[in-house]
């Protein structure tokens, strides 16, 4: 499981193929890009974790994916060794060569197996278990919330990073087609997500009050904070690369159920040499919000 990204899927909600199986180290480029590009976002983030977790022993990212935001933690937190936990193993090479990169290697390990099972495996209870846009790929996310916080220090700290806003990258009328596209590629992305999570292995139906789940998994003193990613246009190139990543995936997943006026102005977005495409238009910009949550293990 791989969750730098912002589980966009949009962060939350987009994937590689129709289907609702994931193939998350075919999607590592992408996991990566994306994640790079909301550093920003991630960097706040850990900001303000900080001001409550201090000089935290051990770090567990739940779902690290390539390892972008585990490196960040690490970088956060300069006396801390970091985890990425993953079921991708290619994913977690790819974490381990840039923790190298970054000069944090010395600090920073991987554990490869499916959550919450494998934290089993921890050494240490953590001082703080990050888990980034992973918990809703789990059946039983109640059952999960209650093992990550298990694998907690007494005194430490779950932070979940789930919900906020679909990311944007469009004005809601594109001189194209019809006005609201994004708006309606977000409620078929919705229906997307449902059907993710129903096929899910053991899963549960929960509703998604993340501070009371906290809570009935025995943890205190429940924090929810919301950080925002602003890249205004005229967008770099990176922003503009994930804008096109993330229609194409959009395309691949739920076009079928757009109108054809719709669809053709899809087509026409991702059409490198049409000048109305997110390649060339000038008014592309990358706007979203994604919410942490956060307990802590009574001591």
């Amino acid at each position: 499981m791989a969750h730098d990204h912002d589980h966009d899927h949009d962060h939350r909600h987009t994937h590689s193929h129709a289907g609702t199986d994931i193939d998350w180290a075919e999607m590592a480029d992408h996991l990566e890009s994306q994640a790079e590009l909301f550093a920003p976002l991630y960097e706040n983030a850990l900001n303000w974790l900080g001001k409550e977790v201090t000089e935290p022993g051990l770090i567990v990212d739940a779902g690290s994916g390539p390892g972008v935001v585990s490196c960040l933690f690490a970088e956060a937190f300069p006396g801390a060794r970091v985890l990425a936990v993953d079921g991708s193993a290619p994913l977690l090479d790819r974490a381990l060569a840039r923790a190298e990169r970054r000069g944090v290697g010395d600090r920073f390990g991987v554990l490869a197996g499916e959550l919450p099972g494998v934290l089993d495996e921890l050494d240490y209870p953590a001082d703080l278990l990050w888990a980034g846009n992973a918990l809703h790929h789990l059946g039983d996310q109640r059952a999960a919330l209650t093992a990550f916080g298990e694998r907690l220090a007494p005194g430490g700290t779950l932070a979940i990073l789930e919900g906020g806003l679909p990311s944007r990258f469009l004005p809601r009328d594109i001189g194209i087609g019809r006005p609201g596209l994004q708006a309606r590629l977000d409620a078929l992305q919705e229906e997307w997500f449902e059907q993710m999570r129903t096929d899910l292995p053991g899963s549960v139906a929960e509703a998604e009050d993340w501070p009371t789940l906290l809570n009935s998994a025995g943890l205190k003193h429940t924090r929810s904070r919301s950080f925002l990613i602003d890249l205004p246009a005229p967008a770099s190139a990176r922003a503009r690369a994930y804008a096109a990543e993330q229609l194409s995936r959009f395309r691949d997943t739920v076009a079928e159920g757009l109108a054809t006026d719709d669809r053709a102005t899809l087509g026409r977005l991702l059409d490198p040499a049409d000048p109305a495409s997110v390649h060339r238009r000038p008014d592309v910009f990358v706007l979203g919000a994604r919410t942490v949550h956060t307990a802590v293990r009574p001591a």
